[in-house]
């Protein structure tokens, strides 16, 4: 009737991954850090407004009456492909991909904050499961007492 005692406890050790990742800040990774990704940065970040978009619309609208009165239509299309479409489209595009990006942005802290938190709760679950193994350690050593007393008698 003996009772079966576990041969060997449980040890617990962190993930050394763990503590590296608090310390990144995703923050510093989109900085830029050159001269070049710095102005690269300011024109992307100046061309990607809707005022661009309107100050490039009116910039077209300077050669418009000019193909018009050409009244080729071979110049007509291309003015629209070339100069309407290419010099008004891109900072409404790259408005377009702010918006995603942000959007993209907030949804992976969400998911690293949402890791994060399970994380958490499965340290928690691992302290609850250790008291749980000293509280078994103790019951299975009760019984063994028990049981030896049970024999001797």
């Amino acid at each position: 009737m003996a009772s079966k005692r576990p041969e060997t406890e449980f040890g617990y050790e962190q993930s050394p991954h763990i503590e590296k990742r608090k310390e990144f800040n995703v923050l510093d990774e989109t900085k830029p850090r050159t001269l070049n990704a710095k102005i690269g940065f300011n024109i992307t970040r100046g061309v990607g407004t809707m005022w661009a978009a309107y100050a490039f619309f009116a910039l077209t609208l300077v050669s418009l009456p000019s193909v018009i009165s050409k009244g080729d239509p071979i110049q007509i299309v291309a003015w629209i492909a070339q100069t309407f479409l290419q010099l008004v489209l891109l900072p409404i595009i790259i408005v377009g991909q702010n918006i995603q990006a942000a959007a993209a942005e907030k949804r992976a802290i969400l998911t690293y904050e949402d890791a994060a938190a399970v994380l958490e709760e499965s340290i928690k679950i691992q302290k609850h499961l250790d008291h749980q193994d000293k509280a078994l350690s103790h019951l299975i050593d009760r019984i063994e007492d028990l049981e030896n007393k049970l024999i001797k008698k």
